[in-house]
């Protein structure tokens, strides 16, 4: 496996920043279901997508286009925010703005994309009544504002169909954009002015497709044509000033195959960049996030000369960082990290710029003291697939609109996250590979050196099928950092059918693996020892009678109790009782198993329980049990062991010992410290040489996940 060495763009999360120096730490999420009335139905998708704040800083409006309402929350007190409902739109929201007391909001009312229609809708925000409506005449997508409350300027997509000739362009009608006067702090519908943006763009220059689009202080609007790979600047006459090609870049350093394996040393030459979200940096530059959506997607940000020259372009550097933290979204190889919007402010006279990352769910916090230099001082955690943000100087509050809603598939729901600007060090990464070229993710399983404080193993799942890898962690700094990297042989190649969940040292250099099989996949349910170099040398398949009642859901740990190794079974197989599960126990000399069983707690309704983790340390076996809710859904979340005496295996097939256990941790309250949702899986336990207990969770890949990794440690054990 080949790996790109990470430059220094990073090297701020390898120090730790003076108690002088601010940083933002997030302080509260909002679930989007919570702004639902009473008696509505809450297993709704619903979403968080473009934000912003009232002038006082003190609520926040963000649309949410499934429902098609503009939500509403209270920050007065940012740690505890509070619903304030929401407001019907008559179609699907897309962007609000808000001078005064006023919020003014594109809405989408199209019956079909050759049939766009919209309007521009005035909310009294003391009311939460609609006042006014404008029609635009065709599909709205991104709104701004004058800085001085004068007029707003909506950018009319009229967006492509992408099942439609492979959604290649031309596909009429075009897009345009609308600048609607204020007077009196009234839209004035009259007098609003279509601009043209035809004929300008070199690729289907008769159908422009505007996506994004800001205000400078001069009254001039930019507008970005992502799919037309063009960026548009028009003048407070509200005329074309002029215009430009984003352009293309050059790439390396970066993961081009969707193959199951992080592998940062590809390149791809004359991306285009296709840039979505766009902010004036000042009345001379601005700044562009080019996610891609056609046959671009340079993963990165650019920074302009107002004339189309390029004074920063990052490149692969964000998205490099984002791998050395695990957020990479392997499964997204064709654009990568998608940057997608860009906000700018100023806090205490530095300007910095907030790069959202939409597959990654970061937020990269930039100091553009030097726009020609810019550096990176943070790496926020978002939510699933952040789609807008906004900053709050006056209050020092940052905050993200996560879109993602995995209601549907019992998952997390969409969220709002909130940020706050203060004294301290970063909550957040917890684990870093900086400086390494080690790219990572998906961590299952725990183990500690028994010889080293602070010493842990880890390894990866099947997310990484092409490249089962065994991590080395030193947890002693902050944050821990991952020192090494073995990737698990076979011959002399990477395993292939392997689903690593579980890993033990074998006191000699080298470790125990479980691996939960999965019949449908041809991954069989086995142990597997390897060397310190990885090498499978000994592989131990489960008994037939065992597998004969298989199900998916296999070994989720092993732990090694002298000549015995013990496996932890995730849930009940088809010859367990309900809410019992299988310890099974392989004895290394007489080559024979047993069994015992261990008491599930009961789940909540349509959830399942079961075990992630097995680890032995002096007299007892400790376990984690957990449900497969996420937020609000989650209810057990818990550390808990059992005497290793009870461990007294009886033959499979016979009526197996059922252990006593206790709980030594709930872990709910350790997941909130970092102000998120909670988190599915905690999936790795480890008691290191000094008798302190870790855990860390497996933010699955980034596949359905924000991405987020919390390593953490519960102190002394023994």
């Amino acid at each position: 496996m080949r790996f790109l060495t990470f430059t220094s763009a990073l090297a701020l999360v390898a120090a730790t920043p003076a108690l002088s120096e601010p940083v933002f730490n997030r302080i509260a999420s909002f679930a989007t279901p919570q702004n639902m009335a009473e008696g509505e139905d809450h297993a709704r998708p619903t979403s968080a997508e473009i934000i912003t704040a009232t002038e006082d800083g003190m609520t926040l409006i963000y649309s949410d286009s499934p429902l098609g309402v503009i939500g509403l929350v209270d920050i007065a007190d940012p740690k505890a925010p509070k619903p304030m409902g929401n407001i019907d739109m008559g179609g699907e929201p897309t962007t609000a703005q808000v001078i005064g007391g006023m919020a003014f909001v594109g809405v989408n009312t199209s019956e079909s994309y050759t049939a766009p229609s919209g309007k521009l809708v005035s909310v009294d925000l003391a009311s939460k009544a609609v006042v006014a409506e404008c029609d635009l005449g065709g599909q709205p997508d991104s709104v701004a504002r004058a800085k001085d409350g004068s007029f707003v300027a909506v950018a009319i997509e009229n967006e492509r169909d992408e099942d439609l000739n492979d959604g290649d362009l031309p596909q009429m009608p075009a897009g345009y954009v609308v600048k609607l006067p204020l007077k009196d702090g009234a839209v004035d519908c009259a007098n609003a002015q279509k601009i043209d943006v035809t004929g300008l763009a070199g690729i289907a220059p008769e159908d422009p497709e505007p996506e994004f689009i800001d205000v400078n202080a001069a009254g001039d609007i930019v507008v970005t044509l992502q799919e037309n790979n063009h960026i548009v600047i028009i003048g407070a006459d509200g005329k074309v000033a002029s215009h430009f090609s984003a352009g293309a870049v050059d790439l390396a350093g970066i993961d081009t195959k969707k193959d199951g394996k992080l592998d940062f040393s590809g390149k791809k030459d004359g991306v285009l960049r296709e840039p979505d979200g766009v902010k004036w940096l000042d009345n001379d530059h601005l700044i562009t996030a080019n996610e891609g959506d056609w046959k671009g997607g340079s993963r990165g940000w650019t920074i302009w000369n107002r004339d189309g020259s390029v004074v920063y372009e990052d490149g692969a550097r964000f998205e490099q960082a984002i791998a050395a933290i695990g957020h990479y979204p392997e499964h997204r190889n064709k654009k990568g990290v998608e940057t997608e919007s860009i906000e700018i402010a100023s806090f205490d006279g530095t300007t910095m710029a907030f790069v959202v990352s939409e597959r990654a769910s970061i937020v990269g916090v930039y100091d553009l003291t030097d726009p020609a230099a810019p550096v990176l001082k943070q790496l926020l955690p978002s939510g699933i697939s952040p789609e807008g943000a906004v900053a709050i100087p006056s209050r020092n509050l940052f905050v993200t609109a996560n879109e993602v809603d995995l209601v549907e598939d019992g998952g997390v729901r969409a969220h709002v996250m909130i940020y706050e600007r203060a004294e301290g060090t970063p909550a957040y990464p917890t684990l870093t590979a900086e400086g390494t070229g080690i790219g990572w993710g998906a961590l299952s399983a725990l183990a500690a050196d028994p010889a080293t404080p602070g010493k842990l193993y880890a390894v990866s799942d099947s997310v990484y099928r092409a490249a089962p890898t065994i991590y080395t962690i030193d947890a002693t700094q902050t944050p821990a950092r991952i020192t090494g990297a073995v990737v698990v042989t076979r011959d002399g190649d990477p395993a292939q059918k392997l689903d690593l969940e579980g890993i033990a040292t074998d006191g000699e250099g080298g470790f125990w693996l479980a691996s939960e099989g999965r019949a449908d996949k041809l991954v069989p349910h086995a142990i597997y020892h390897v060397d310190a170099e990885g090498a499978i040398d000994k592989e131990i398949a489960l008994p037939d009678e065992l597998l004969a009642h298989q199900t998916r859901f296999g070994a989720e740990g092993i732990a090694v109790q002298g000549d015995r190794l013990w496996l932890a079974m995730q849930r009940e197989w088809g010859d367990d009782p309900k809410g019992m599960v299988k310890l099974l126990a392989y004895d290394l000399k007489e080559k024979t198993w047993g069994a015992v069983h261990y008491p599930l707690e009961a789940p909540a309704e349509g959830r399942w329980m079961g075990l992630s983790e097995i680890q032995i340390d002096g007299d007892w076996a400790y376990f984690i049990e957990r449900d497969n809710g996420t937020g609000d859904a989650a209810q057990v979340k818990h550390l808990t062991r059992v005497p290793l005496a009870q461990l007294q295996p009886a033959p499979l097939g016979s009526d197996l010992p059922v252990v006593t256990k206790e709980l030594v941790r709930d872990l709910k309250p350790d997941l909130a410290q970092w102000n998120g949702y909670t988190a599915e899986k905690v999936e790795g336990f480890a008691i290191d040489a000094t008798g302190t207990g870790w855990l860390v969770t497996d933010n699955d890949g980034v596949d359905d996940s924000s991405g987020e990794t919390f390593l953490w440690s519960v102190g002394a054990l023994r």
